[in-house]
C-alpha cells in the first residue's frame, strides 16, 4: 500500500531553555555552513553538531540550491533534525527538491538543476536512500514555528500577526515566498511587497528568501538571508540575545538582484 504523503503546516513548541540559533539562507555553501556552526560554539560529537549550553539549531529553509555542496547541506541539515531535534524551517527551494522526489514536473532551473546534478552521481541505491532520508524529514518539518509562548516565530518568506495560529493555501504562499505583487521583474522573478514595512505584530519574526544587505530589525522582524551564495553573509540570529554571527561566503553564482552586494552589518 502506498504510503500517503503529508507535509505539517506550523508547530507552536515550548522548551524549557529558549536558546536558539537560527541560520539564513544556505543555498549549498556547505563550508561557509560549518564554519558559521563552529563559530557559534557547536562541536562535533558522532557526526552531529552540538553546543555546550545545549543551544537548538534551525533553519530559515532554502539549504540547497546554487551552491556547490548542495547534498552535503542537505544531509547536515537531515542529521541535526535526526538525531539533535533541531529544526528546519520550508522555503521555497526546500518545497521544489520535495515535489520533484514525488515526481512533479518541476523545472530544473534557480539552482535546483545543480543539486539534482550531484544526485545523478551517486548511485541508483544512494538516490533512493537519500530520498527517502530527504522525504522523511521534510515532512516532519513545518511551514512556520511558533516558540517561547509565541514571542518568536521562524519563517522562510513571511508570516503576518493574523496568520500566526492558522494554515490555508494563501498563508502556506507566504511562507514560502513573502506577500507578491502578481507582477514579475525584468529576470522573470515575482515583485514582492515589504511585508514587514506593515507588520504590527508583537510576535518577533526572523525570516529569510529575499536578499538584504544587512540584518536590520523593522517592525519586530528581520530578515537574515545576507546573500552568502553570491559573495554576501551567512547570518546566524542568537535568540534570546538578539544578536547576529556572520562569515562571508564566496560569490558561487550571480546576483540578479538590485546589483548592491550585501555587505556586514
Amino acid at each position: 500500500m502506498k504510503k500517503e504523503r503529508r507535509e505539517r503546516n506550523f508547530r507552536i513548541l515550548e522548551f524549557r531553555e529558549n536558546q536558539y540559533d537560527i541560520i539564513g539562507d544556505v543555498h549549498g555553501c556547505y563550508d561557509e555552513l560549518i564554519a558559521l556552526v563552529e563559530k557559534l560554539g557547536y562541536r562535533k560529537e558522532n557526526g552531529i553538531y552540538k553546543h555546550p549550553q545545549k543551544r537548538r539549531l534551525i533553519s530559515v529553509g532554502d539549504v540547497s540550491d546554487k551552491g556547490p555542496q548542495n547534498l552535503a547541506c542537505l544531509e547536515f541539515w537531515i542529521n541535526q533534525v535526526f538525531y539533535h531535534d533541531d529544526f528546519w524551517i520550508h522555503g521555497n527551494h526546500c518545497n521544489k527538491l520535495y515535489r520533484y522526489f514525488l515526481g512533479n514536473r518541476v523545472r530544473l532551473s534557480h539552482g535546483l538543476e545543480k543539486t539534482v546534478a550531484e544526485l545523478e552521481q551517486l548511485s541508483k541505491e544512494e538516490r533512493q536512500a537519500f530520498r527517502s532520508r530527504y522525504m522523511e524529514c521534510y515532512e516532519s518539518q513545518c511551514y512556520y514555528l511558533l516558540l517561547d509562548k509565541k514571542r518568536l516565530a521562524v519563517v522562510h518568506g513571511g508570516l503576518q500577526a493574523e496568520s500566526m495560529g492558522s494554515f490555508s493555501s494563501k498563508i502556506k504562499a507566504v511562507c514560502l515566498y513573502g506577500e507578491t505583487t502578481g507582477k514579475t521583474d525584468e529576470n522573470g522573478r515575482p515583485k514582492r511587497f515589504d511585508w514587514a514595512t506593515t507588520y504590527t505584530g508583537k510576535t518577533f519574526v526572523v525570516y529569510g528568501h529575499t536578499v538584504s544587505p544587512k540584518p536590520k530589525i523593522v517592525n519586530n522582524t528581520v530578515d537574515i538571508d545576507q546573500g552568502c551564495v553570491y559573495g554576501g553573509y551567512l547570518t546566524a540570529f542568537r535568540y534570546p540575545e538578539m544578536e547576529f554571527v556572520q562569515v562571508r561566503g564566496k560569490p558561487y553564482t550571480k546576483y540578479h538582484g538590485d546589483g548592491r552586494l550585501p555587505t556586514t552589518f
